[in-house]
């Protein structure tokens, strides 16, 4: 069996050298038996294209989006999120403020420097607003959370004006690369807090201990922020990290004994321990769901994606119940388009069957090149290759001979280990990717064009 396995293999090759004739080919006559023949053929079939609507997308992260960008093609996007906050086991001030007394609380939105840190313009005003959290959160992850629900929506705790350039900053403190300094700049979003929350938090935790005994007990007394913005379109800020600060001041001592006033805070992170809810609202999608011979559409995050459909049931009656060897997919894009702060094509997406693609995400699954397959863009060729995917043909096959298969492309992000130069290897992890993309994708008479390999034995 091995000799016929070698030569199926240079069969195979040399049909996708020849072609796509769907001719019949016998290999190997002057080398093997009779009995021992094996055969070669080359279907062609199209697949069906379209654009269907993402209503959410599962988005377990403590990163995020906050703020609203229209694009002329692929529509609206405002994004905000609810968020929890960690608290160490048995939680308590590290000093005692002066006389009892907080001196204010502060929300800081963190991003990224740069360009990595936000989409659209950098000098567009924005408004910043914070609610208060008042239930516990569910561990719902999707993108299409209600705020409403959790939310004191009629008391306005902050609200902060800003521009993701920062132009107070000057130049020397931006300049600064060592993160060790003092100095150090990271871009964020400081919304000041009503005071009376944070005297709130410190007189908890002298008369009521026991609420800071645990995460669960905490989360009872203080569920979380919701910011959101409420002014402003042209920017989304890409959120690394979400914290608050109380402030207060406590008396002390010097070594030669005088009273002395220090000044410092206690800090509250958002991290993976904890529930961050995202919620995406994609709106003016009307013109990529429509009918369409030319294009389909992706656009990130939540908003659309490509559905592919196999003709798995007339493969199967043409197949005959021949192995099947390889069925090659790309998808070809169309070029970006070139107004201001268009948006670009996600880097990698997954071709998952329809009716897989929640739990895909929700187990933290990743390729396997059985029934989840990556696709990488690749910006020469404007094309997302895919590569052999017959083993999901022939599983469907095996399960649902008389129904077509239906796959949806879905954008991304990957997480991946690097060699000693610093290229993509093994894929560590896979998520929805959660920041703004899109792309066209081709869906004429050659692009909708596949080539079913399959083989046989002479019986």
């Amino acid at each position: 069996m091995k000799i016929k396995n070698l030569i199926l293999g240079f069969a195979c090759g040399a049909a996708l050298l020849s072609g796509c004739n769907d001719e019949l080919s016998q290999v190997g006559p002057s080398i093997q038996p009779d009995a021992d023949r094996s055969f070669v053929y080359a279907d062609t079939f199209y697949i069906e294209a379209s654009t269907v609507k993402l209503d959410s997308v599962y988005a377990r992260t403590v990163s995020g989006l906050l703020g609203n960008i229209y694009d002329p093609l692929y529509g609206e996007l405002t994004a905000d999120y609810i968020c929890q906050f960690y608290c160490p086991e048995d939680y308590k001030f590290a000093h005692e403020p002066l006389e009892g007394k907080v001196d204010s609380m502060a929300f800081f939105v963190m991003y990224n420097r740069g360009e990595d840190g936000y989409m659209g313009d950098s000098l567009t005003p924005m408004t910043a607003q914070v609610y208060r959290v008042t239930k516990p959160l569910e561990r719902n992850y999707y993108t299409n959370m209600d705020p409403k629900e959790y939310c004191d929506m009629n008391t306005l705790l902050g609200e902060k004006t800003y521009t993701a350039y920062d132009m107070s900053i000057s130049d020397s403190i931006r300049n600064i690369t060592d993160t060790s300094d003092p100095n150090y700049y990271t871009p964020n979003v400081r919304i000041r807090i009503s005071t009376d929350i944070a005297q709130e938090f410190y007189d908890e935790t002298v008369n009521n201990p026991a609420t800071f005994h645990n995460q669960e007990a905490f989360n009872r007394f203080f569920p979380g922020f919701y910011v959101t913005t409420s002014y402003g379109s042209g920017n989304i800020l890409k959120v690394a990290q979400s914290s608050f600060f109380i402030y207060y001041r406590y008396k002390t001592q010097t070594e030669a004994g005088n009273d002395t006033i220090i000044s410092t805070r206690e800090q509250f992170n958002v991290t993976k321990e904890v529930i961050q809810m995202n919620r995406m609202e994609n709106d003016n999608l009307d013109q990529l769901l429509a009918p369409s011979d030319e294009y389909t559409y992706l656009k990130t995050p939540s908003g659309v994606c490509t559905k592919l459909v196999i003709p798995a049931q007339e493969i199967n009656e043409r197949i005959e119940g021949r192995i099947i060897n390889n069925l090659e997919l790309s998808l070809q894009a169309m070029p970006q388009e070139d107004w201001k702060y268009a948006l670009e094509a996600p880097s990698y997406v997954m071709l998952l069957p329809e009716d897989s693609v929640k739990s895909f995400f929700e187990n933290n699954k990743i390729e396997d090149s059985y029934s989840a397959f990556l696709g990488t863009y690749s910006t020469s060729t404007r094309v997302y290759s895919f590569d052999n995917i017959s083993n999901v043909l022939q599983l469907h096959l095996e399960n649902n001979p008389n129904e077509d298969l239906r796959l949806l492309v879905v954008p991304v992000n990957r997480t991946y280990d690097t060699d000693q130069y610093g290229n993509p290897t093994n894929t560590t992890a896979i998520g929805n990717y959660l920041f703004p993309s899109a792309v066209k994708l081709k869906k004429d008479e050659a692009s909708r064009q596949i080539v079913v390999l399959t083989s046989k034995y002479n019986q």
